[in-house]
């Protein structure tokens, strides 16, 4: 069947909103029923797949960060919900973590290239160490803000991805 070309159009401007709103979407396809093995964190119901892009080389550790939907927490020291660690994959490094329920969270990457447990920064206080966050906000003029990097985890099994950025 032909349509005529407003409706043409009208339909073509849904189906690129639609793709639009989804590509905005850091999640992928619903993923496996169970957690894949080696996924950090306290164990629940829900995990979320975490892939780094443009790791630098295999040395140390990616340490994947959980925050809660707290501004206030973000970034702090002591306020992330977890720690979790993965050997460090030259281009991608892959991992899992439990977050405790579906919900909104935030996940912040460093490269522990040194794999000392913490990040680096350099003397007069920048980023040493490779990092990134959810959402893949700008971060050239400081840390993204808080609402940038909030990510929707709505059910188990879900993947982000994350490209890390290195000083």
């Amino acid at each position: 069947m032909i349509l005529p070309r407003r409706v043409r159009a009208a339909v073509l401007a849904l189906a690129t909103l639609s793709l639009g709103s989804a590509a905005a979407q850091p999640l992928a396809a619903e993923g496996p029923a169970r957690p894949p093995a080696g996924c950090t964190g306290p164990a629940s119901d829900t995990w979320l797949n975490v892939v780094a892009e443009n790791v630098r080389n295999s040395n140390g550790v990616i340490a994947i960060t959980l925050y809660a939907d707290n501004p206030s927490k973000f970034l702090v020291k002591r306020g992330s919900l977890y720690v979790g660690r993965v050997d460090a994959t030259t281009g991608t490094t892959r991992g899992c973590i439990f977050v405790p329920k579906p919900g909104v969270y935030v996940i912040a990457l460093y490269h522990d290239e040194n794999s000392d447990g913490k990040f680096d920064r350099t003397g007069i206080g920048l980023p040493a160490e490779g990092y990134g966050f959810s959402n893949n906000p700008a971060t050239l003029a400081g840390l993204p803000q808080f609402r940038s990097v909030r990510l929707g985890v709505a059910k188990p099994g879900l993947t982000t991805r994350i490209t890390m950025k290195y000083p």
